[in-house]
């Protein structure tokens, strides 16, 4: 089995920069959470839940999803900290199998870049979801400037909203909303909101 890089990272995962960006990330996502408070949130790729935890009081629960169990540990310590008895963590990898959860609403922040196979993840996503549901996804927009074997260099609006097409979402919105310096792969970048309805 690969290392899982942020397994490592997780006990320093909340830095000064990512709690900034996390917070930047919530205040946008709040605004497409209307009306949800009897709503499911899960959020893929939580990390320790610095955006989904900002989102718990829009939601009538929230379920924190990662495949790195020390995020979750961190997560965990703050949903207790916190008793927020609506929000549990499920350690799970939703590109080597198959989801068996219902969300109404699936959150994925800053996680598809670091996934090779974003269609196969988004599928994955859609069968989350609940008829009519709501996929929330913050990502960067492709940058030429960005170059790593790991990661996408980004997404294309058009080609994104064609794969969310494809995997048979309705319909997609899409827009840019932030921009910042050194806040990808320590290169300056901006960051999409895009909602699909299944």
């Amino acid at each position: 089995m690969e290392k899982n890089v942020f397994e490592q990272m997780a006990k320093k995962y909340d830095t000064r920069e990512r709690i900034e960006l996390a917070k930047v990330i919530s205040t946008e996502v709040k605004k497409k959470l209307q009306e949800t408070k009897s709503k499911t949130l899960v959020d893929y790729g939580s990390g320790t839940g610095l955006v989904s935890l900002a989102l718990t009081d829009l939601v009538d629960s929230v379920l924190l999803v990662d495949s790195s169990e020390q995020m979750l540990e961190v997560a965990k310590a703050k949903i207790e900290q916190s008793e927020l008895n609506h929000a549990q963590v499920l350690h799970a990898d939703f590109t080597k199998e198959q989801p068996t959860i219902k969300a109404d609403i699936v959150l994925t922040s800053l996680v598809l870049l670091h996934i090779p196979e974003t269609k196969t993840i988004l599928q994955n996503l859609y069968n989350v979801l609940n008829e009519n549901g709501q996929l929330i996804i913050v990502d960067f927009d492709k940058n030429e400037q960005v170059s790593h074997p790991l990661i996408h260099n980004g997404f294309s609006h058009e080609v994104l909203k064609q794969v969310l097409s494809d995997v048979g979402f309705k319909s997609t919105e899409i827009k840019t909303f932030y921009h910042g310096e050194n806040i990808f792969a320590k290169k300056d970048a901006s960051m999409f909101i895009a909602e699909s309805m299944k």
